[in-house]
């Protein structure tokens, strides 16, 4: 729902802001004073088409800030805003910037989105009918779902979408699956060479890393050797200055003065220590040289080794530690293979099961939207014969579809026709050519389609606005048009463009336009009227040139007719900003 709207240096506009209410609110004024401009403004806010001519002389550019309250918003519009990170819970603050030179930028939230972004989130926003370059209910998908929507099929058509993306999915793993065995024979053939020489290799686990060790050990031995020998003759081997030798004069010089100061006694065990760890350093050095004395045949097998490890990684492009796991996923690889013939045929069994499950349902839904199509048709009808378009028809086409597999929306294609004058051939709706035409039967769509429990539904959520819905009409097809524009206001928000007094006189909420001119600019203003000022304003809308007191006095018997009429819906108030 919208709640707020502000326009600046748009079109005459210099700056506007208005605070909307749920329910019908009327928009009334002079030809020219800028009625159609609000609608040309919000449609611009919904992702409409603008160029620089839409900027108000001698300013650098205008802007349109819409705030919608997106309590009752459908679901798919979240996940929408989800899928583009706009952090919207309660409210969305939709905006709008078009430069002078006709430079265009779209906001969500604060956030900067494409053009195209804001127009899908727009669709779901914003409902404008009449002489608009966007109009939902001339759009195939649109008359599709409002038709299920109608018939409570919109759970049924979503299963009938999941089954086909179901289907989509199996087919392209079988595709795949068909495709790898055009050259399946090569394939094992060369998977089987190339896990028989890995396993050749017979490559151990952390074998790899020892063999270098080994290889470098044995690569140094002259510098390890040297560097061995020489700890080892200076903690044992040379004679009376060794570090064993030392160490062991010390310990007894220790153990003789001990019994003299304890202090000097606590040394002993730590000398005694130093004395165990010296004598088993050398002899693990002893050790170390005896095992540095290899056979150089090890020296080759070690260099033969590692040079077949690197050359099969080399083959198959790989680090030499990735060898084994390359081993493993060419045995994966080889058992999905062997065994490709029995997926195959368990696959083309599940595709086969889910075309069936689809065709049952996409079956259920023909029946249920063939009914839906005989029931929404004749209410459709008899809703055009009150609203001006006496002799109409409406019908709704359900034609089959050329469907190989599966189709997403189901086994037909949905298209609404119309008649709007007796004798004329039903037509397909976008072809209507009167625009006045049109929005009646929008209207007459959305009368006939609301939900009689005034429950919400996806359209209910949005703000719909009907412009000059009353074109061509008078008296009491006027009168009509207004009570319906009404009932549609009970359980979703309309806003209407009107010049006709049996229009406005139905609204929940009245606002005037009106053009101001000081004789070098000129600018538009929004008035909210009550009580005497929309009297005035609908005596005004009944009268000529001035206005009397027999106008006035019919002004007033139609408001206490309109109200009297039907209980309003209780509005709600906007959400104050933080």
């Amino acid at each position: 729902m919208l709640t707020h709207l502000h326009i600046r240096d748009f079109a005459i506009i210099d700056s506007i802001e208005v605070d909307l209410l749920s329910g019908l609110t009327v928009l009334t004024g002079e030809t020219g004073a800028g009625k159609s401009i609000l609608v040309d403004a919000l449609q611009l806010a919904a992702g409409g088409r603008a160029g620089a001519e839409v900027v108000r002389h001698g300013c650098e550019r205008a802007e349109v800030t819409a705030t919608f309250d997106l309590a009752a918003a459908p679901a798919p519009l979240h996940e929408l805003l989800a899928e583009q990170s706009v952090d919207a819970d309660d409210e969305l603050v939709v905006r709008r910037v078009v430069t002078r030179e006709g430079k265009s930028r779209g906001y969500l939230g604060g956030q900067q989105v494409p053009i195209q972004t804001l127009r899908l989130v727009g669709e779901w926003l914003v409902d404008i009918h009449g002489q608009h370059e966007f109009q939902s209910l001339a759009r195939p998908a649109a008359q599709r779902e409002l038709l299920d929507e109608f018939g409570d099929a919109l759970g049924l058509a979503g299963q009938v979408a999941a089954a086909h993306r179901e289907r989509v999915a199996l087919s392209a793993r079988l595709a795949a699956l068909q495709s790898a065995v055009g050259d399946r024979d090569t394939r094992l053939d060369l998977l089987r060479f190339q896990a028989r020489e890995l396993a050749s290799l017979e490559l151990g686990e952390g074998e790899l890393q020892s063999l270098g060790e080994e290889r470098s050990r044995l690569a140094n031995r002259g510098r390890l050797a040297e560097a061995a020998r020489g700890a080892l003759l200076m903690l044992y081997e040379v004679e009376d200055s060794n570090a064993h030798a030392a160490t062991s004069r010390a310990l007894g010089l220790l153990r003789q003065a001990a019994g003299l100061d304890p202090r000097l006694g606590a040394m002993v065990p730590l000398v005694d220590e130093a004395l165990i760890r010296i004598g088993e350093a050398a002899r693990g050095l002893a050790g170390y040289l005896d095992d540095l004395d290899v056979d150089p045949a090890r020296q080759e097998f070690v260099e033969q080794r590692l040079a077949a490890i690197e050359q099969l990684a080399r083959k198959h492009r790989v680090a030499p530690p990735e060898l084994v796991a390359k081993a493993a996923q060419i045995d994966a690889e080889l058992a999905q293979l062997e065994r490709i013939e029995h997926d195959l045929g368990a696959l083309r069994d599940e595709v086969a099961a889910a075309v069936a499950r689809w065709r049952e349902l996409a079956s259920q839904l023909a029946a249920r939207r063939r009914e839906i199509g005989a029931r929404l048709g004749p209410a459709i009808t008899t809703r055009m014969q009150t609203l001006g378009m006496a002799g109409g028809r409406f019908e709704v086409r359900i034609e089959p579809l050329a469907v190989e597999e599966t189709h997403p929306q189901g086994l037909e294609q949905v298209e609404f026709l119309v008649s709007a004058n007796p004798g004329q051939p039903p037509r397909p709706l976008g072809k209507v050519a009167s625009g006045g035409e049109l929005s009646r039967l929008s209207l007459a769509v959305q009368v006939a389609t609301a939900r009689p429990d005034g429950a919400a539904t996806a359209g209910d959520a949005r703000c719909m606005v009907f412009d000059e819905v009353d074109s061509g009409v008078g008296g009491a097809v006027a009168e009509i048009v207004g009570r319906e524009l009404a009932s549609l206001g009970r359980h979703a928000q309309v806003l209407c463009v009107t010049h006709l007094p049996q229009v406005a006189a139905q609204g929940g909420a009245h606002l005037r336009v009106a053009k101001l001119t000081d004789g070098r600019t000129t600018r538009t203003q929004i008035v909210k009227l009550d009580g005497d000022e929309r009297v005035e304003e609908i005596a005004r809308m009944l009268g000529g040139v001035s206005i009397t007191d027999k106008a006035r006095e019919h002004a007033s018997e139609m408001l206490r007719g309109a109200a009297s009429a039907s209980p309003r819906r209780v509005s709600r108030p906007r959400r104050a900003k933080a």
